[in-house]
């Protein structure tokens, strides 16, 4: 009677009770975390994030041949039971009995009873993650989930951790029962409940190494999408299907022979299913477990996801947040050009390894920074915070981004917002400056500083056209005083510099730290007339692909005052001969650009920053140093240490049609530098060269020091 009692109170618990049902509707939305993707400018896949990488699959999503496999491993009977087959019962019954009886006779302890394992069904699996997830985490206390005579009765006689399990599968089965009637009851018939059980199972279950699902799992331990899946790849459904019963344990790792045991157990079954062919599955038994490298946050473009995470805490505010992009419920269309980033990375490295070759000591130390930005709106086409591998370690996202991240002097790269302010007052490319010697005052020790230009040589009376081609320190001093240095920290902030310009003198030669990525935006403005701000979030989308976000127009424009004659210099550092950049005025190098070369005290920092013209161009800015600041060795300026790089990756995006058809210079602008050149040599027979030795001869000798 007692018996007959119990079995009639658990059936009324398993079919009939409705009390502390969980909401129907989640389950049947299943909104769980998916994997959050960030794309490219084309739409494919720069990264996959996710606080659990899953990818959503459909039924017909998954291939005969996985599903043939998922069933044999786990659920043969799937199709034909109501979210319980009990048809498994008396084997789960058996083994558990032996298992505990063999830990009695084995132990030090007195009869307990041990659960076996497996029995569960594809529903009873997938109910207990998605509802049960809590119980699972704590049924191994020492703390009943629920109070009451049963319970109690059940701890008392078998210790609240066993007592805790077999409430949990009972209301595991009860949930399983509940889900299946009421999937049947929104999709209107049991065939397509049972597909839409099956395909949240293949999106769910956990699979190992933070994968869920089997789309997930196929892309991380075989670098494979489950489209591609036929029945000759039975292998390797087996070896996925085989994973979920204990993910420790059969997931598959190099020279662990559980995975393979597994499989091979998996493709019998198939076989004796009827679902292979004995000869594929034998034949499958016989090939050896190959999964592929994977490295968690490798991305072609690491400083990229870097930029994309920082923009993305910028514009959520209360419509979006990080943790929406690692739970999959939006998605990131980035600015960024695959192909303009991978040429990006080939270059720097290239140029990393030439300085390399010249400095042997200096091997995998030297790093480096890249960004290519759209001219029209400051879009960031590619974008490289550092070296691929740094210190024997593998660039990832999470890594410091030197592109956005990194404050370093700019050098003289730093020059053109002191010409463009003065080509604003009363100063055009034509009016003659001195290149002669001059001082500033010193620091707390009171001691005068005198500027020396790079070849420690005065050229007298020059026209601004060849003092900012030759980037003469002397000339850009005395512009600075003349203007005032309050001119040229404002012309700073108009173009683009957020980082703070400090407010003295040698601010001048770019002696206040900036980041690449605003000296990139810089020049792109010159070379444009637009402003903007650099950006690499292009648009935002929900789960359903609404947009969200997305990044507004550019609305200024740089004033004209000016503007054409920084344009005018700037080109003219490329093809007046001794131009910093006359090295990119040579027939192998056919794109027209302007730009400017920096290099900073001590040869600690070289950079290169250049343009194609107008709203059609690119820019692209270049730095090399050591994170630690050290020299980079006598010689190593911009002009030879970055300026290759900047090189190559102009010729590679134009030959390769990548960024669209070189844009052409305006007439004007390269019939005044060939004016110029055609007078270079009456211009150079009246500058008379005077050494710094013979132009401070008349100081004291303790009078001050070169800066």
């Amino acid at each position: 009677m007692l018996l007959i009692l119990l079995l009639i109170a658990l059936g009324y618990r398993l079919y009939f009770d409705q009390r502390d049902l969980p909401d129907h509707e989640s389950f049947i939305r299943f909104e769980v975390p998916t994997t959050g993707q960030v794309f490219d400018a084309r739409g494919k896949v720069l990264i996959a994030l996710a606080v659990e990488h899953r990818q959503m699959v459909s039924y017909e999503d998954v291939p005969v041949i996985l599903r043939q496999a998922i069933l044999a491993a786990e659920d043969k009977n799937f199709f034909s039971h109501s979210g319980i087959d009990f048809s498994v019962l008396p084997r789960v019954f058996q083994k558990t009995a032996a298992h505990s009886v063999d830990t009695w006779r084995n132990g030090d302890e007195g009869f307990r009873l041990r659960l076996a394992q497996g029995g569960s069904t594809l529903t009873q699996q997938l109910v207990r993650g998605f509802f049960l997830g809590a119980r699972m985490r704590h049924e191994n206390d020492d703390t009943l989930f629920r109070r009451g005579l049963a319970p109690g009765f059940l701890a008392a006689a078998l210790g609240a951790p066993t007592a805790n399990k077999l409430l949990r599968k009972l209301e595991e089965a009860r949930l399983a029962l509940w889900v299946e009637r009421e999937m049947e009851r929104h999709y209107g018939s049991r065939d397509r409940a049972k597909q839409e059980i099956f395909a949240r199972y293949a999106s769910y279950i956990y699979l190992g190494n933070g994968r869920y699902g089997f789309a997930a799992a196929s892309t991380y331990y075989f670098d494979k999408p489950l489209a591609s899946y036929t029945p000759e790849d039975a292998d390797q459904a087996a070896l996925l299907a085989g994973i979920s019963k204990s993910p420790r344990d059969y997931a598959p790792v190099g020279g662990d022979p559980r995975p393979l045991r597994r499989r091979n157990a998996i493709l019998a079954l198939m076989a004796r299913n009827g679902y292979v062919p004995l000869d594929l599955a034998r034949r499958s038994q016989a090939k050896p477990v190959q999964v592929v490298a994977v490295t968690p946050g490798r991305t072609l473009a690491p400083a990229v996801i870097a930029h994309v995470i920082d923009e993305l805490k910028q514009h959520g505010g209360d419509r979006f947040r990080l943790d929406d992009l690692f739970r999959g419920r939006i998605s990131i269309h980035t600015t960024v050009d695959e192909r303009v980033q991978v040429v990006v990375n080939e270059a720097l490295e290239n140029g990393l390894a030439t300085y390399e070759r010249r400095h042997p000591a200096a091997g995998g130390e030297i790093q480096g920074s890249v960004v290519v930005l759209r001219n029209s709106d400051a879009a960031i086409l590619a974008e490289a915070g550092g070296r691929q591998v740094y210190r024997n370690r593998p660039n990832v996202y999470s890594d410091f981004n030197r592109a956005t991240g990194a404050m370093r002097q700019p050098g003289s790269a730093w020059k053109p917002l002191v010409y463009l302010a003065a080509f604003r007052e009363d100063i055009d490319l034509d009016t003659p400056v001195p290149d002669e010697p001059i001082s500033v005052p010193g620091g707390p020790d009171g001691v005068t500083k005198w500027i020396v230009n790079y070849d420690h040589r005065f050229k007298g009376q020059i026209p601004a056209r060849q003092a900012l081609a030759e980037s003469r320190n002397t000339v850009a001093v005395w512009l600075t005083r003349r203007i005032g240095l309050d001119r040229v920290i404002g012309m700073a902030r108009e173009m683009g510099i957020r980082s703070p310009v400090q407010p003295f003198i040698s601010t001048a030669l770019g002696a206040s730290e900036v980041r690449l990525v605003e000296l990139a935006s810089v020049y792109r403005a010159m070379a444009s007339g637009i402003l903007a701000e650099p950006h690499v979030i292009d648009r935002v989308t929900d789960a359903s692909g609404s947009e969200v976000y997305r990044v507004a127009a550019p609305a200024g424009e740089v004033s004209s005052a000016g503007l054409y004659e920084i344009q005018d210099g700037l080109r003219g550092v490329i093809r007046i001969p001794g131009g910093t950049a006359n090295a990119l005025n040579r027939q192998d190098f056919p794109i027209p650009v302007m730009g400017k070369t920096g290099t900073t005290n001590d040869f600690r920092d070289a950079l290169f920053v250049g343009s194609t013209y107008g709203v059609l161009g690119i820019t692209v800015a270049v730095r090399i140093g050591f994170d630690n600041n050290r020299t980079l060795g006598a010689q190593e300026t911009g002009g030879r240490a970055a300026l290759p790089i900047f090189r190559e990756i102009m010729l590679r995006l134009y030959q390769n049609q990548v960024v669209g058809p070189v844009p052409a210079f305006p007439w004007v602008i390269e019939e005044d530098i060939d004016g110029y050149l055609a007078t270079a040599a009456t211009r150079a027979a009246v500058a008379v060269p005077t050494s710094i030795g013979a132009a401070v001869a008349a100081e004291p000798p303790d009078s001050g020091r070169p800066l």
